[in-house]
């Protein structure tokens, strides 16, 4: 914001570098399951291998709450002065 970007740039700027790479762990561990759910099929019980609410669920939820884990922060970075933070380095 000392250089010139505005609130919203910086606010878009920190979730976007946040949630990157919460989506990217979500890729991998969906990737990942695919693979192991079969070895632990006889561990879950009332749950098919590739249960599409399991798939589906588990990554939603850790997506809320990386948004409102890195929302909080974005808000709080726009409301910091300039100046204050220049000063802090």
């Amino acid at each position: 914001m000392a250089l010139g970007a505005g609130a919203g740039q910086v606010h878009r700027q920190i979730l976007r570098e946040g949630l990157g790479t919460v989506l990217a762990g979500i890729a991998a561990g969906l990737f990942g399951s695919f693979f192991v759910v079969r070895a632990l099929e006889s561990l879950m019980f009332g749950v098919k291998a590739r249960d599409p609410l399991t798939f589906v669920g588990a990554p939603l939820v850790l997506l809320a709450v990386a948004v409102i884990a890195t929302w909080v922060p974005a808000r709080r970075a726009t409301r910091v002065e300039p100046v204050v933070a220049l000063r802090y380095e």
